[in-house]
């Protein structure tokens, strides 16, 4: 099954990392849902929750504000310049 490789990062910190099976983050243009597979996108993030569906199963939240995503050959990274984890 493919996954992707996602990466959360606050300015000073890695908030998170691992193998994913969906990402749903909000931007500028209104929430974004990654599966694998996705064409190539770069957009700009809102302050919202980040949504990560790990592999194993697991639901990771953060909260991040101001900076991006990117998308590209199952690869989501996302760079914020406040980024937290947020606790279930």
């Amino acid at each position: 099954m493919a996954e992707l490789t996602v990466s959360i990062v606050s300015a000073d910190h890695e908030v998170w990392t691992g193998a994913a099976s969906m990402v749903v983050a909000r931007t500028t243009e209104g929430d974004i849902g990654i599966l694998p597979g996705h064409e190539p996108v770069l957009a700009i993030l809102a302050a919202g929750e980040v949504r990560v569906k790990a592999t194993d199963g697991a639901s990771i939240k953060a909260t991040a504000e101001d900076g991006f995503l990117s998308v590209e050959h199952d690869t989501v990274t996302i760079v914020a310049r406040n980024a937290e984890l947020v606790s279930s």
